[in-house]
């Protein structure tokens, strides 16, 4: 499984059909997980002060909370066996969304979500459980995004071919399946996201790059390198616009990024803009109840195109590196 997250880093350049330079900049450390039981942080949330974060499959169901030096202040279980977390998005008011979307050999009839407590201070909830299915089959994710203005839930795949950003149904049934449905599309191998605080933007990462997109259109506004990391998989935006990002393994860096000029000047909130954390005055229910759904698109062919060139030199990289590690 390494061996194969390996290969994805390395042919994610070739498959985001546009160059990249291959270290990025350095990134300011803002800390390091001192807990030994953050192994696998595989997602990250920067709300209300604390860092928020997960193991991936092979732990219990568990967020951790994080204060700015990196010691665990607060423990939330909420799952025994979940099959694969992989994200979590804020969820207002002390909550975050969890999202249980990890499919590496796309396998799962549904997938799961479940709104849960974080903070200060360890506890054991009971969280409902939302199914969700795709509506062309199964396949892997390891991004959820909440819109802060709505309150509204998407999740992106993680394609090598380039992937496809997904909205959740804004009403959500406990005893029934909730059928995602197709928006448009985002860089290939997505790992994590997160919305900017002015809600009309947002950012998705992959193993070396990450891409800022204009909301609800999805056009890009800018990419740029991220910095080298063990296996980086999680970035959050603060409620000050500041951008974090995190890696997998033991006492794993947080790092600050400085976006290029370009994108800081298109995210830059207006001066009448809304406080920057919309979310902190309304339930995640209100929210999802006053919520606009962006017209499923198709997206054009030659906004595809540079995707499938680039992930056919993709898969040749990555084929090369399978034959390369196979034992003789």
């Amino acid at each position: 499984m390494h061996h194969l997250l390996a290969g994805l880093a390395i042919a994610a350049p070739f498959t985001l059909g546009v160059a990249v330079t291959p270290s990025g900049p350095a990134g300011d450390r803002v800390f390091s997980f001192d807990d030994p039981a953050i192994v696998e942080a595989s997602a990250l949330v920067a709300e209300n002060g604390l860092f928020l974060t997960t193991n991936d499959s092979g732990d219990t169901g568990r967020v951790f909370a994080v204060d700015d030096t990196g010691r665990t202040v607060g423990v939330t279980h909420w799952s025994d066996d979940p099959t694969d977390t992989e994200a979590l998005a804020p969820a207002g008011n002390g909550f975050v969304w969890v999202g249980d979307i990890g499919d590496n050999l796309g396998h799962r009839s549904s997938v799961d979500i479940a709104r849960v407590p974080v903070g200060p201070g360890d506890r054991t909830v009971h969280a409902t459980t939302y199914r969700l299915t795709y509506p062309d089959g199964a396949t892997d994710a390891e991004t959820l995004l909440r819109d802060p203005a709505t309150g509204r839930l998407y999740i992106a795949t993680k394609n090598v071919f380039g992937g496809v950003l997904y909205a959740v149904p804004e009403h959500l049934h406990a005893n029934a399946t909730n059928r995602l449905h197709s928006i448009g599309r985002v860089l290939p191998v997505a790992t994590d996201g997160s919305f900017f605080p002015d809600g009309k933007h947002l950012v998705v990462r992959n193993y070396s790059t990450a891409v800022v997109y204009a909301w609800p259109s999805l056009q890009p506004v800018g990419s740029f390198a991220l910095p080298h990391q063990r296996q980086g998989e999680g970035i959050a935006v603060a409620s000050d616009g500041e951008v974090y990002v995190s890696s997998e393994g033991p006492h794993a860096p947080v790092l600050r990024v400085r976006l290029p000029k370009q994108i800081q000047d298109a995210v830059r909130p207006a001066v009448s803009a809304a406080p920057s954390n919309p979310s902190s005055s309304r339930s995640d229910d209100s929210d999802a109840a006053r919520s606009s759904d962006p017209a499923e698109v198709e997206p054009a062919s030659r906004d595809a195109w540079p995707w499938v060139a680039g992930g056919l030199f993709g898969l040749v990289a990555l084929g090369v590196l399978v034959r390369a590690l196979r034992p003789h």
